[in-house]
């Protein structure tokens, strides 16, 4: 049987993708004020179109839902706009772009809460001894613990599920491809599903698996509801704890009964989030990490009939061994897309891979560190 290479194409859902190198989301923290997306994070991501696949940013549905200052948003008139020049960029230069999209529950400070209120918990148990990207007490940008949550009340959920209804309607509106629910690294759909945690009594609670799903379903059925099936991914990072996420002897029931029902939803695509160990073959590099046992990933395989993307550190070689086990469909990259904003064409050639450095992720300096990267110059 022959084996699929990065450079096939895929029909993912209604999509089809040039490639299969998907564009990892990656907080950059570059929007203008108002939360909104500008005439650089259009071209940002028009200069990386050549990926089969962008996902974008993560993106918050409303002002509660903000952890980290300079993310954006697409609540408000200015926003939607900002992002409509987003897409007609990347589709302008080929390319095809998924919104992610999230709300941070517990992991924010009130400082960035409206009206200084406290961040939306399941519980009212605080994330001890992880931060997120506020001001200070001295006005200073700076990284500060995590504020202690309200838990949410029973009779607020409903409205949540609706602002990320209407954050979809706003996607489509303003020409996404599709959508991806950040349900990985500790936000507030991780936050329902781990039963450690979710210590909620009503049937949101975390004694059932039906509770514990109950609030990242309904998400993703208003999802199915606006943009189709096909056009609906899932990021999530099972086994992570990330955010202060506990254990919990219970996740591997959470994440499979999970994957049953998005099969049973027929949706696009699940997105796993795992690193790769720094040695070794594809065996050993991930099937003999203990965060990722071969079980879980075959028998992920085996229910779930969409398209499985995997995020972990890849450089080329290991991104085609690990379409080369079956298993997954789709490879996502992020630190690399920052520097090599024609990866896709630099893999191809076997063009040499620029790296970033670190303090570039985050910086405010206009185009120098996000969109000021060239391209590749073979001469």
């Amino acid at each position: 049987m022959k084996k699929n290479s990065l450079f096939d194409s895929f029909i993912l859902g209604s999509q089809q993708l040039n490639n299969r190198v998907i564009m990892s989301p990656m907080t950059r923290t570059r929007s203008s004020a108002g939360d909104e997306p500008n005439a650089l994070t259009a071209k940002y991501y028009g200069q990386r179109a050549s990926a089969g696949l962008i996902i974008t940013e993560a993106v918050n549905i409303a002002p509660h839902g903000k952890g980290y200052l300079w993310t954006p948003g697409i609540y408000t008139t200015g926003q939607i706009e900002g992002w409509r020049h987003v897409t007609d960029q990347v589709h302008d230069n080929g390319g095809k772009i998924f919104a992610q999209i999230w709300h941070v529950g517990r992991m924010s400070h009130v400082s960035m809460m409206p009206g200084g209120e406290a961040p939306w918990g399941v519980t009212n148990e605080q994330a001890v001894g992880w931060d997120v990207f506020a001001h200070d007490e001295h006005g200073k940008l700076t990284f500060v613990p995590a504020s202690v949550p309200r838990e949410l009340r029973t009779d607020e959920i409903p409205g949540l599920v609706n602002d990320f209804r209407n954050a979809f309607k706003n996607m489509k509106e303003v020409g996404f491809d599709g959508v991806e629910l950040h349900a990985a690294n500790g936000y507030i759909f991780e936050q329902f599903m781990n039963a450690t945690l979710n210590t909620r009594t009503d049937h949101y609670g975390g004694q059932t698996v039906g509770g514990r799903l109950r609030f990242t379903l309904e998400v993703v059925d208003a999802a199915i509801e606006v943009l189709g099936a096909g056009n609906v991914g899932v990021r999530l990072s099972p086994f992570g704890t990330y955010n202060g996420i506990p254990d919990s002897d219970l996740m591997e029931e959470t994440y499979f009964a999970l994957i049953h029902e998005l099969q049973n939803r027929g949706i696009g695509y699940i997105h796993l989030v795992y690193e790769l160990l720094p040695k070794g073959n594809i065996e050993q590099a991930v099937f003999e990490n203990e965060t990722l046992p071969v079980k879980l990933l075959k028998r992920t395989r085996d229910i779930f009939k969409g398209a499985i993307i995997w995020c972990g550190g890849f450089n080329q070689e290991k991104a085609q061994d690990a379409l080369d086990t079956g298993l997954v469909d789709l490879i996502a990259f992020g630190r690399p897309f920052i520097a090599n904003p024609d990866l896709v064409e630099r893999f191809r050639h076997k063009w040499p891979i620029a790296v970033a450095d670190r303090s570039a992720f985050y910086t405010r300096n206009g185009e120098v560190g996000y969109t000021d990267f060239p391209f590749y110059n073979a001469g």
